[in-house]
């Protein structure tokens, strides 16, 4: 029989359970990747300020991009997770220990981190889309007032999603005290109740479907549109800027959509539970080091 302790200021944390050979290249693994991610998107967010040549709306709403990585992955995300994963993987199961306030705060920058990153590509696309289809217009639309008030909406929106979804989470009942994950997520937390999670999983549903209805709606519009105006021009360098654009931007967007789908997926086979774990630390490690290099690399105006 289950023993239930209600309302318990201190969680345990399941953490990741592995084979005792493989503890050690998986936390060098995961510093790695924490140093590897913390230089480059700093390094460019710099570069980017520094250098006033860069101080247009495509470099704008990257550093936005940036800002997303670095403030909820990098910065808060990671110093949140990965440094207590690393720790978690030295204890024993029984003292893996965590406040709930803590929980309910790093459910929170996870979330937050996930759905801005939808929505700022989709600004992004909406940016390729004018300067693709509207070049010379484009000065005139996305002016730096414009991208600010892109940039909030981008925010708010996702604030505002993130808020609701962890509120109707705190105001459960709790009567368990295990995080069945290697980090505090919303799915773990409102899994502590006994009482009803309806509301949590109707709400949950619809704030999943409209996110990436809306993203994935986005990026059909404005790249079929983009397409369009490809095919009926003979402009070989446009179509050589728009084939360079919308492919770093579409790469991206599949690598964090694929992440995703693959954590929900592996949420329906229990016995991958595991594989699960490692996949949602991953979702939030392989974007954070890929985007600096899909979008800084590959450009000339950083490379020089």
């Amino acid at each position: 029989m289950e023993n239930y302790t209600y309302n318990s200021f201190i969680l345990q944390m399941e953490g990741i359970n592995l084979p005792n050979e493989s503890v050690y290249p998986l936390f060098y693994f995961f510093l790695i990747s924490f140093i590897f991610i913390m230089l480059m998107n700093v390094g460019i967010l710099l570069l980017i300020y520094i250098d006033r040549n860069l101080h247009q709306p495509m470099y704008l709403l990257f550093c936005n991009l940036s800002v997303t990585d670095i403030i909820v992955n990098d910065i808060i995300g990671v110093l949140l997770m990965l440094p207590r994963i690393l720790l978690d993987m030295q204890r024993p199961p029984s003292e893996r220990l965590i406040t709930y306030n803590d929980c309910v705060a790093q459910a929170f920058t996870t979330q937050i981190y996930g759905s801005t990153s939808h929505t700022v590509l989709m600004i992004m696309a909406f940016d390729r889309y004018v300067a693709i289809c509207n070049p010379l217009r484009y000065a005139a639309i996305m002016t730096n007032k414009m991208v600010i008030k892109l940039t909030v909406s981008a925010w708010g929106v996702a604030f505002v999603l993130v808020g609701i979804l962890i509120g109707l989470t705190t105001r459960l009942n709790r009567c368990r005290t295990m995080i069945k994950n290697s980090f505090c997520d919303n799915a773990s937390l409102f899994k502590l109740s006994c009482e009803s999670v309806f509301i949590n999983n109707v709400y949950g549903l619809t704030y999943s479907v409209v996110l990436l209805s809306s993203s994935i709606g986005s990026i059909v519009i404005t790249y079929t549109k983009i397409t369009v105006v490809c095919l009926t021009s003979n402009s070989k360098y446009l179509n050589s800027k728009a084939l360079k654009t919308c492919s770093t931007h579409l790469i991206t967007y599949l690598i964090m959509f694929i992440s995703g789908m693959i954590v929900i997926m592996l949420h329906r086979f229990p016995q991958y539970e595991e594989y699960r774990k490692l996949s949602a630390i991953m979702m939030i490690v392989i974007p954070g080091g890929l985007n600096p290099i899909i979008y800084g690399v590959q450009s000339k105006e950083i490379q020089k």
